[in-house]
C-alpha cells in the first residue's frame, strides 16, 4: 500500500525531533578549507536523508486501529445513532457499520438486507414477525416508524449481549446521519462500511454496481475519501470501487468456517463471492487472492487467521484486520502476531487491553 506521509503531517513533537536532529547536523564545528567544504556538504546531504528518512517512518509507521462493530453491539442496539456515540466515548479509531439501500435510493445503516425481528418493533411497540420485509422494499419514511433500540428480550439473540444498554426510540440511522456525526468530532475518526450484499441477493438488494456508485458518491459528497473503507464479502462491489474511486480505499472480508465459507470454489474454480477470480491463479493463497482484488486490507474471521498468514499478508503490504474479536485473551494473542487493528463489540474492552500493554 503506498505511504501517504508527507513531513508537515507529522505531529508537532516529531516535527521536533527531526528538526532538531538535521540542526544538529548542519550546526556542527565547522572546518576550513577544502575539506572543510567537503564536511559541510557531507553534513548537509546527511541532515536532507535524515529529515527525509524520519518523514517517511513516521508517515508509513502503522498506528493500531480499534474499530468498534455496529458501533458498539456489546453496549448498545446495533447500528443505531446510540451505538455510534458510544464507540465514540470508548474512543475508537474507526466505526465499522453496515449499508442497505432504500426503495427511495437512501443508504441507511443496517447489517440485514431484512427486517430484523430479533430488533425490530412496530411503532405500536409490537415485535415484527418474521420473515422481516425487505428494507429495499420499503422507502425512508416507512423505515423510520420502525423502532431498533432493544433486543426482543426472549430471543436467543439478546442472551449473547448481556451488557447491551437499551435506548428506546432509536431509528435506523442514514449513512448522512452517520457522517454528520462523525465529521462533529474534534478528534478524526475514519469510517469503516460494508456493501451487505450476497451473490444471491437478488432483486432484494440493489445491484452491486448501483449500490457501489451511490457509496461514492455519497463519501465524495462529504469529503471523506482519506478516511473512509468500503468493505465486503461480494468482491463485485469493491471492483466497482476501485474503478469508480481508486483514491477510497477498499478492505476484502473473507470467511473460512466449515459451515460457512465465503473461499469455497464453486464448479468454475471462482468462489461465488469473489468477482470471478480465483485463487488458483494465486498459489491458493487468500492474501494473493486479496492484493489481486486490489483491496490493501484483508479483514477475516479472526479465527481464521494464524501467525504465518499474518506475515504473508503484510509482506504483499496488506493491513490485517480480523473480525469480531471480543475477548480480551484473543485480542491479546492477535495483536502479539502483528495485526494491523481489530473490530470488536466491545471497543472499552480492547482499548483497556491497549492501555494495559
Amino acid at each position: 500500500m503506498p505511504c501517504p506521509s508527507a513531513f508537515h503531517e507529522l505531529p508537532e513533537r516529531q516535527q521536533a525531533r527531526t528538526h532538531g536532529a538535521a540542526a544538529c547536523l548542519l550546526a556542527a564545528r565547522p572546518v576550513r578549507g577544502a575539506a572543510g567544504s567537503n564536511a559541510r556538504r557531507r553534513a548537509r546531504g546527511a541532515a536532507a536523508l535524515l529529515l527525509v528518512g524520519l518523514a517517511l517512518l513516521g508517515g508509513c509507521a502503522s498506528r493500531f486501529d480499534v474499530q468498534g462493530h455496529r458501533g458498539a453491539r456489546g453496549l448498545a442496539p446495533e447500528n443505531t445513532l446510540a451505538a455510534f456515540r458510544a464507540a465514540l466515548a470508548a474512543g475508537v479509531d474507526t466505526v465499522e457499520s453496515d449499508m442497505a439501500v432504500t426503495r427511495d435510493g437512501v443508504i441507511v445503516m443496517a447489517h440485514d438486507s431484512h427486517l430484523n425481528p430479533q430488533i425490530v418493533r412496530q411503532s405500536d411497540g409490537r415485535w415484527i414477525d418474521p420473515p422481516g420485509v425487505p428494507i429495499r422494499s420499503l422507502t425512508l419514511a416507512q423505515l423510520r416508524t420502525y423502532d431498533v433500540g432493544r433486543l426482543r428480550p426472549e430471543g436467543e439473540y439478546a442472551r449473547q449481549w448481556p451488557r447491551q444498554q437499551p435506548a428506546d426510540g432509536e431509528r435506523i440511522p442514514t449513512l448522512s446521519e452517520l457522517i454528520e456525526l462523525v465529521k462533529a468530532q474534534p478528534r478524526r475518526v475514519a469510517l469503516n462500511l460494508e456493501t451487505k450484499i450476497t451473490p444471491t441477493s437478488g432483486e432484494d438488494v440493489v445491484a452491486p454496481a448501483e449500490f457501489a456508485r451511490r457509496v461514492v458518491d455519497a463519501v465524495r459528497a462529504a469529503g471523506l475519501q482519506s478516511s473512509v473503507t468500503i468493505q465486503s464479502f461480494d468482491w463485485r462491489t469493491l471492483l466497482e470501487v476501485r474503478r469508480l474511486a481508486p483514491e477510497i480505499a477498499t478492505a476484502c472480508l473473507t470467511i473460512e468456517t466449515e459451515r460457512s465459507s465465503t473461499v469455497r470454489p464453486g464448479p468454475d474454480g471462482a468462489s461465488p463471492w469473489h468477482a470471478g477470480l480465483k485463487a488458483a491463479d494465486h498459489g491458493g493463497s487468500v492474501p494473493r487472492l486479496v492484493a489481486a482484488a486490489g483491496c490493501s486490507t484483508w479483514s477475516m474471521f479472526w479465527r481464521d487467521l494464524t501467525e504465518p498468514r499474518v506475515r504473508e499478508a503484510r509482506a504483499l503490504g496488506l493491513k490485517v484486520l480480523p473480525w469480531t474479536v471480543n475477548e480480551t485473551a484473543d485480542m491479546s494473542r492477535l495483536i502479539g502476531w502483528g495485526v494491523d487493528g481489530l473490530i470488536t463489540d466491545y471497543p472499552d474492552r480492547l482499548i483497556e487491553l491497549r492501555r494495559a500493554r
